[in-house]
């Protein structure tokens, strides 16, 4: 028997609508203790029931909708109900802290969906992709995440687990019955197969990095004297107002971050504080922690006055982008430009991925911006159907199964006997079946849900 588990599953913040979820066998009599149909009805799986909500002391203190998924066909396998009410804290904290007076106690971290992969109702893929769904940043990685939890890295893994289970098996029949005529499987075909498995893991694997861009946006740091632009840019790109912009240099003293689509690709932004020499301590840890956000990023838009001539500050601060990879933006263009400027960068030019005329106050030269951050983050033909992954242990463990598939197949072509090679074919075969559950230790697998939040 499972022990009644409760949560509030929606954000922990005033709303107009809030979620308390139960697990396990006893949530359908824990409800019937703090929740009243109206009009004396009875409860009726996946039926939404309206009426009032109890606490503890059997005050009523609101009227909401209530649902029970009777297992197993629920989410966790188990009995579940969840209760629909008005997202005040006070009701909220009530409402639970009657759950966990009639018997059910504090949900941790993942435990509904640890229950759902527990109870075979979803495999482990498919319980990391719940996390990535909520995670998730980018349309495309709600997408791709979406595409898991429906089963295709799943369904993809699988159709490769069976095929070298069949031939394991067909191996393990001639080593351990040599007398008896079974029929010669190959070795030709036995290759065919592994490297056709191989080559689907690489499939799988070589588009991570571009994956990993998919799901958490580009680390992008904004970085420039005072008074370029920075903070305007920013709120071009985001399309809010995030940033202050003002006249004043050093208005920006700490990093602000957005998230913003261009060119297709998701960029987290941080508009810095400008870098330049001063006395104000407080400026100064903001100088650095610019410095350092540009060392810490992935690509960098340094932007500079177009209107003006460099300063020593600018070079400094194009120094400090193209030790990555960067752009570099020359705002400003809506008006006049400086004449000596173009001279002054014909050194810098070839230094940077692109160099872009923009004006974040009009909007000029954003669709430049575009086309170069397209071009340096294209997704190529990756796309977000289930089979990309996202997540660094499971493109780990699939690297390691391509390897050891490469050995098997080098192995047989030296003339090794099966009993030889099937051992690597044995290890590949369990790191597949740990992406998908089928033998992960549960030191890793309580690792995993411990960084889901509580209410899923």
């Amino acid at each position: 028997m499972a022990d009644t588990i409760a949560a509030l599953s929606t954000a922990p913040a005033k709303s107009g609508v809030a979620v308390i979820r139960m697990s396990g066998d006893k949530s359908l009599e824990i409800a019937k203790r703090v929740f009243r149909p109206a009009r004396n009805r009875d409860w009726v799986p996946r039926m939404m029931t309206y009426g009032n909500l109890f606490n503890r002391d059997g005050i009523a203190i609101d009227s909401i909708l209530a649902v029970w998924f009777k297992g197993p066909e629920s989410y966790t396998g188990e009995d579940i109900v969840e209760l629909h009410c008005h997202g005040s804290l006070a009701v909220l904290n009530s409402a639970l802290s009657a759950l966990y007076f009639f018997g059910a106690r504090p949900a941790r971290p993942g435990e509904f969906t640890k229950r759902a992969f527990m109870n075979g109702r979803l495999d482990l893929s498919q319980a990391e992709a719940v996390g990535d769904l909520i995670d998730a940043v980018t349309e495309e990685a709600a997408v791709n995440a979406a595409a898991q939890i429906r089963g295709a890295l799943s369904r993809k893994l699988g159709q490769i687990y069976d095929k070298l289970t069949d031939l394991l098996a067909h191996f393990q029949a001639v080593v351990d019955y040599p007398d008896e005529d079974i029929e010669s499987f190959g070795i030709e075909n036995a290759i065919n197969i592994l490297e056709d498995a191989a080559k689907e893991l690489n499939k799988m694997t070589e588009g991570y990095k571009r994956g990993k861009v998919l799901r958490e946006g580009i680390e992008c740091a904004i970085i420039g004297r005072p008074n370029v632009g920075k903070s305007s840019l920013l709120n071009m790109l985001a399309g809010d107002e995030r940033a202050i912009v003002t006249p004043i240099a050093g208005t920006t003293r700490d990093i602000i971050e957005a998230y913003a689509k261009v060119g297709g690709v998701t960029l987290k932004l941080r508009d810095t504080a400008g870098i330049r020499r001063t006395d104000d301590s407080i400026e100064e840890i903001g100088v650095e922690r610019a410095i350092k956000a540009a060392r810490d990023a992935s690509l960098v838009l340094a932007v500079i006055d177009g209107s003006q001539p460099l300063s020593d500050e600018d070079r400094d601060i194009m120094k400090y982008a193209v030790e990555k990879k960067a752009i570099l933006l020359i705002n400003k263009s809506d008006k006049p430009r400086n004449e000596s400027l173009d001279k002054e960068l014909s050194e810098w030019r070839d230094k940077f991925a692109a160099v872009l005329n923009i004006s974040a106050k009009t909007g000029e030269g954003i669709e430049d911006l575009e086309t170069a951050v397209n071009e340096l983050y294209s997704m190529g033909e990756l796309r977000p159907d289930g089979t990309l992954i996202t997540n660094a242990r499971q493109e780990g463990i699939c690297k390691t199964a391509e390897l050891l598939l490469g050995e098997a197949v080098n192995d047989l072509r030296s003339g090794y006997p099966p009993d030889m090679v099937m051992y690597d074919v044995e290890q590949a075969m369990t790191g597949i079946g740990e992406v998908l559950g089928k033998n992960t230790p549960a030191d890793i697998i309580d690792r995993i849900f411990a960084n889901f939040c509580v209410g899923k």
